[in-house]
């Protein structure tokens, strides 16, 4: 049986799934549900500083976006940090660890950039027996307006001093959210680390509206009429988050940074790709929001079969390996060729391939044959862009085919090259030809 157990940053828990700071983790009951179904771990909702309460709108917090089959792509949250009192929360924390003291416990905090502010929640924390804290420096709503949360994020100054601070002030692991809300994602982790940061986590919420009511040419969600950005989430975002992660982990200033993955986890599969690409472990919001916290067993046996099946014995047998795998455009292998086939056996005749390759790409596909409706690739056209499979609504019924060197490449009329051409060299490139 492969080993599920996480250790990161010094945190033990019994499996890499946590659930990330947002409503699901915003009190006792909650968090002890979701401990009880089989998570490795929380990060409890943001909490501030002790001051005058938060006060979130009393309606539509909400915005879904759905695929045409009716399942939720993304959310969209215009809520704040948490409400509740900071000495409630502090003392459900408390109790909560002493209960379940094999679980991750981490405490997301937020408050004003005042070293002041840093150093007088931390002892507080420090108290309750938390695991660990995450320094929120990625929510895009509300709190940035406040000159917090991506606020923060945004200026890699600002995320080194307050995350130096808080080294200085406490003995427990910070962990810095990154904002993807950003052109580089480079910069704030490089800043993390330069500020002593134990671990970084991404991706916080993208700033977004999520649509328009046309009836009422309001913004939706909307509030007596008027709306507000909020912070987009969900398996939509999933792929934006996977490109900020390896961009982090092959960072020469940043690489060995351990991370934890956020963004669109819903699967034990999707896991396995932040784990491949390096993360420690990952966090989940949108997914225990839409299924509930049960849906973690689902991960934990997925994840547990597969590495099985692949002869891994614990996580870090495989975190990290397709890392390497992750480059720059202009180092990729232009003398390496794919073609596109059709399984006949397989094909329903729905002609998807054909217009999407006719209407859109390089029409190196038939709709007939013999006078009737047949789709066959045309190699002599065919540039390998795999758009048809993509669009083939049968699994495996198009697949890509590659090209060993020496055969011939019917649409260039030249054998497929063996090794490297660089795009230095390739043909096609106007400058810097060697």
């Amino acid at each position: 049986m492969a080993d599920l157990r996480s250790e990161f940053v010094g945190i033990k828990s019994p499996n890499p799934f946590w659930l990330a700071s947002a409503p699901p983790t915003d009190k006792a009951y909650n968090v002890h549900r979701a401990f009880e179904a089989g998570w490795g771990g929380v990060v409890w909702k943001t909490l501030g500083e002790d001051g005058p309460p938060i006060v979130n709108v009393s309606g539509p917090r909400y915005g879904a976006l759905r695929g045409i089959d009716g399942r939720v792509l993304g959310f969209n949250n215009i809520e704040l940090i948490t409400d509740r009192p900071l000495q409630v929360n502090l003392a459900e924390i408390r109790e909560v660890k002493r209960l379940w003291p094999d679980r991750a416990l981490v405490v997301s905090l937020m408050v004003p950039c005042e070293e002041r502010a840093w150093k007088a929640v931390l002892p507080m924390v420090e108290d309750t027996g938390a695991d660990g804290v995450e320094l929120n420096f990625g929510c895009p709503h509300g709190m940035s307006e406040r000159g917090m949360g991506s606020a923060v994020g945004q200026v890699p100054e600002y995320i080194q001093m307050v995350t130096a601070w808080c080294k200085q002030a406490s003995r427990l692991p910070v962990i810095v959210k990154l904002t993807p809300n950003i052109t580089d994602i480079r910069h704030p982790a490089r800043a993390a680390k330069a500020g002593g940061a134990d671990a970084v986590s991404l991706i916080n919420t993208v700033s977004s509206i999520m649509g328009v009511d046309l009836d009422r040419m309001t913004m939706s969600p909307a509030i007596g009429g008027m709306g507000s950005h909020g912070g987009y989430c969900g398996p939509a975002v999933k792929p934006i988050a996977l490109n900020m992660v390896a961009e982090i982990g092959r960072d020469a200033a940043t690489r060995g940074l351990p991370i934890s993955g956020i963004g669109g986890i819903g699967s034990w599969r999707d896991a396995a790709e932040y784990l491949a690409l390096g993360c420690g472990n990952v966090q989940v919001c949108t997914a225990a929001m839409v299924y509930g916290f049960k849906i973690v067993q689902d991960m934990i046996d997925g994840l547990s079969n597969y590495m099985d099946e692949k002869g891994y014995a614990t996580i870090e047998a495989f975190r990290g390996m397709a890392l390497p795998t992750v480059t720059d455009w202009q180092h990729l292998n232009l003398a390496y060729t794919e073609k596109a086939v059709i399984d006949q056996s397989l094909c329903i005749q729905c002609g998807r391939c054909h217009i999407a390759c006719e209407d859109t790409s390089h029409q190196a596909i038939t709709a007939s044959k013999d006078g009737k409706r047949h789709f066959e690739i045309k190699e002599d056209e065919c540039v390998g862009c795999n758009l048809c499979v993509n669009v083939c609504p049968v699994p495996q019924c198009i697949t890509m085919r590659p090209l060993p060197p020496g055969e011939m490449d019917t649409r260039t009329r030249q054998p497929v090259q063996a090794g490297h051409l660089p795009w230095t060299q390739h043909p096609n490139n106007p400058v810097g030809r060697a």
